[in-house]
């Protein structure tokens, strides 16, 4: 939960959660979210994230096909952009203003930013300026992206998923959000909420560069095997509620 109800994804959520039998939680907040609401507590299952099996299961793949050397770019020595929410994207002041601090960033440290097609729609009628540090390209496949994800030296982001996958990589992350859905990230792992504050974007940039950031640590049950844990749980329920 982000608890933010202007988010489509939120609404979403909630909705499924209430009309599910069965919910698998990738963190304990997401436990605690589901009683408060008054959800069936042997509805739930904390099993882990899925989304880590697959990171896990694909990574030394994704890192053999040494995507950065595309980019002429070295392991360590970049920052990767990904940028889409309509909150930050559809208000050109705030798009402006985020870009902004990103050119500054690009002063610094190259930054490969794989535009969303609705951003980069975005930024054409805006006429946003880009830096010259800021390497724009189509979005990029999964191997792709995780191999670039895994050697930057930090990830610039407002998605959800990216969140979960820095922290398991032990890479920097900066959200540019004032909410996360991922909480565990940010109290166990590599992230932090900056929002859409020039100052602190540049600030926390400046921790990173001088190695002041915590390597964080992987959370509970995020090992790569919650699809097992999953399929125990459906096998279970399926032999407890047989169709007729």
């Amino acid at each position: 939960r982000s608890f933010d109800r202007a988010m489509p994804e939120e609404v979403n959520r909630v909705v499924t959660d209430h009309l599910s039998d069965l919910l698998f939680t990738t963190e304990t907040s997401g436990n605690e979210n589901l009683l408060h609401e008054g959800i069936a507590t042997d509805k739930i299952h904390f099993v882990g994230n899925c989304m880590v099996d697959t990171l896990l299961k694909h990574l030394d793949a994704a890192r053999a096909g040494a995507p950065w050397q595309a980019f002429g770019v070295e392991p360590g020595q970049y920052a990767l952009l990904t940028l889409h929410r309509p909150s930050n994207v559809d208000d050109l002041d705030t798009l402006r203003a985020l870009m902004g601090a990103i050119n500054d960033v690009s002063e610094r440290l190259p930054v490969l930013f794989p535009v969303h097609p609705r951003t980069r729609e975005r930024m054409t009628t805006g006429g946003i300026d880009i830096g010259q540090g800021i390497t724009l390209c189509d979005p990029l496949p999964y191997l792709t992206f995780t191999g670039l994800m895994s050697e930057a030296r930090c990830v610039l982001t407002d998605s959800g998923g990216i969140q979960e996958e820095t922290t398991v990589l032990g890479v920097p992350c900066l959200t540019l959000r004032w909410n996360t859905e991922r909480p565990v990230t940010v109290t166990s792992g590599t992230n932090r909420l900056v929002g859409t504050d020039p100052q602190a974007i540049a600030s926390h940039i400046d921790a990173i560069l001088a190695g002041d950031w915590t390597t964080g640590e992987r959370p509970p049950l995020w090992d790569g095997r919650a699809a097992e844990r999953i399929a125990e749980v459906i096998e279970g329920f399926v032999g407890r509620n047989p169709t007729p």
